[in-house]
């Protein structure tokens, strides 16, 4: 395994499409978001990684727009504070498997802002798991 030190950063659209569907992966299989994941995939997937690869290819790399959400409302994702914590120390150890430097650490600061956002939303509108 690669150290930090030997890792590479975020630089281009083959690393976002890398940290997307490895952090995408990740959440299918896991025991507490693959249920949520698992639905999402079978109904949205598609337009779900669309999403994803424009959100953080225009947040992180400066390529098009941030138009859409990161984590549209009907994709059914976390739904607690327990599992928006979980979906984001998933991002964060995704990130330091593959990617080290600038781009990495703000896209970890990023996630943590989309958390705290998702959470005081779901907060208001979902009862809590």
């Amino acid at each position: 395994m690669k150290t930090s030190a030997t890792l590479p950063d975020i630089q281009t659209e083959r690393d976002i499409k890398t940290l997307v569907d490895t952090l995408c992966h990740k959440a299918t299989n896991d025991t507490l978001l693959g249920a949520s994941f698992g639905a999402a995939a079978r109904i949205h997937w598609p337009h779900y990684l669309t999403t994803q690869y424009r959100y953080w290819s225009s947040t992180l790399l400066g390529h098009g727009s941030t138009e859409g959400e990161p984590l549209p409302e009907q994709v059914a994702l976390p739904r607690s504070g327990q599992h928006i914590q979980h979906w984001l120390n998933i991002f964060s150890s995704t990130i330091e498997e593959h990617f080290s430097g600038s781009k990495a650490e703000e896209a970890k600061q990023l996630a943590k802002q989309l958390a705290t956002r998702l959470s005081a939303t779901r907060s208001r509108e979902l009862p809590v798991d």
